[in-house]
């Protein structure tokens, strides 16, 4: 499939006979994979403690995260041979499994497994949609669809934080799991005719009848998996490392994230990690926004719940508002198309991000009522939906065709890297500090993910 070329005039509507299909696919999906994660942020505080694993809490987070690092990796490869239909459909029946594993789990250690597979399907369902986007959609037209996808977090963000919390306090909290199965049946059900009609992309370069070419792709391709693997065990390493006690904590946490960090860098574009200006600091604040943002999310609803006695369903509603935070934001820069800048988007949605995660500290801290972490929270994710579609937006319109499989799997794998890598350390650091009982615990990790927003804001004034 060649680039598709622009044609002045007014831009395809969405749902239009061109685009409809794809659009209304890549909705159902993301609205899945947003219930999903609203529904288990707000659970998960009471499915560790009836599993009797609450110091377990961190890793429930940081598997999936981990294991989506792996799934990218091989959709992204996978997607740039076939284009995007196969991987979502396989990742989808993966996504579906990890659900099923997670829902009948008999104990915590089998939960984490479960979610373990749930990060395979979720992290190759997100290349596989930015590869769906790139594929189909004009330049032009990504910016608003990238909005759409924010947009179907609104829907589950009005109700799945309040359902989840009303199925965990009446049937139990297995339903929240095995429930979604049935959404990812339903799914997939509805993808396959709208995605029938969707190309591979054709390799310029490439020779079918010549397996010579192929061979060092696939020899690159097997490293990478295997550089994603180490990244996946050197995370939830990280996490384990919580279970030890002082200096050995403390040894153990820091070889982990050595091993992750020195793993990952292949996996990203070159000097990412020193934040070069252009691609690589594009790529280094989706990672460092992801490890803000989804590192503070994790003990939000733990934070409402130990320290201001709200139950299960009410302090879901935090979430609820930050969803409708991300989703106008991420209209907002859809709507505006070119005449914001990426760069101008990359550089003040980490401001955003980091205020508000300040202001959650802060009444944290002092104790203010939970109304000052809902609007602090909402102020952070709307700093998020500005910021993450032009992530995508800058990454897709510096890549080939052939190439936005590996280019949207090195985006995302920075993403997920830096929020399982930030979920993890901050839970070492809840545990070094105190219970669920301390405050101080919470304004600790709270301290930690500010930290991290800054570095992202950094990152932003250089892309």
């Amino acid at each position: 499939m060649t680039t598709p070329t622009v044609v002045p005039g007014p831009r395809e509507h969405l749902l239009g006979a061109r685009y409809r299909g794809a659009t209304t696919g890549a909705f159902t999906l993301v609205f899945l994979a947003a219930f999903e994660a609203l529904a288990v942020a707000t659970v998960m505080p009471e499915v560790t403690a009836d599993l009797d694993g609450r110091q377990w809490y961190a890793v429930a987070f940081s598997a999936t995260l981990a294991a989506s690092v792996v799934g990218m990796v091989a959709t992204g490869a996978w997607a740039d041979r076939v284009g995007a239909v196969k991987p979502l459909l396989a990742t989808v029946g993966g996504f579906g499994a990890g659900l099923l594993v997670a829902g009948l789990a008999p104990g915590i250690e089998v939960l984490v497994v479960g979610r373990f597979l749930q990060g395979l399907g979720a992290g190759g369902l997100t290349v596989a949609l930015y590869v769906l986007v790139g594929q189909v959609f004009d330049p032009p037209d990504r910016p608003r669809v990238l909005g759409v996808f924010a947009l179907a977090w609104v829907l589950p963000g009005l109700v799945g934080p309040l359902l989840a919390g009303v199925v965990a306090d009446t049937v139990g909290w297995r339903w929240v799991f095995l429930g979604v199965v049935g959404l990812a049946g339903a799914a997939l059900a509805a993808l396959v005719p709208s995605l029938r009609r969707v190309d591979p992309p054709v390799r310029p370069d490439a020779d079918p009848h010549d397996d010579r070419a192929a061979t060092p792709a696939r020899r690159a391709g097997v490293r990478r998996l295997g550089l994603a693997a180490v990244v996946a065990a050197a995370v939830v390493g990280l996490n384990l490392a919580g279970s030890l006690d002082g200096a050995a904590r403390a040894a153990a946490g820091a070889v982990a994230l050595a091993v992750a960090v020195v793993a990952v860098r292949p996996l990203l574009p070159p000097a990412t990690l020193r934040l070069a200006r252009g691609l690589p600091a594009v790529v280094g604040v989706r990672g460092l926004l992801g490890g803000a943002f989804f590192a503070s999310e994790a003990y939000l609803p733990y934070l409402l719940q130990e320290q201001y006695a709200v139950s299960v369903a009410v302090s879901g509603l935090v979430l609820t508002a930050a969803t409708l935070g991300w989703a106008a934001a991420s209209q907002v820069q859809g709507r505006l198309g070119d005449r914001l800048a990426d760069e101008r988007a990359l550089a003040l949605g980490p401001v955003l991000v980091t205020s508000g995660i300040a202001a959650v500290l802060v009444a944290t801290a002092l104790g203010l009522h939970p109304l000052v972490i809902g609007l602090g929270w909402t102020l952070t994710a709307s700093g998020m939906g500005l910021a993450f579609p032009r992530t995508t937006n800058a990454v897709l319109a510096r890549t080939s065709p052939s190439e936005r499989g590996s280019a949207s799997s090195a985006l995302t794998i920075s993403d997920a890297v830096g929020a399982a890598s930030s979920v993890a350390v901050v839970g070492l650091v809840f545990t070094a500090v105190g219970t669920a009982a301390d405050r101080s615990a919470f304004v600790a990790v709270l301290g930690c993910t500010v930290a991290v927003g800054a570095l992202a804001v950094f990152a932003g004034r250089r892309t």
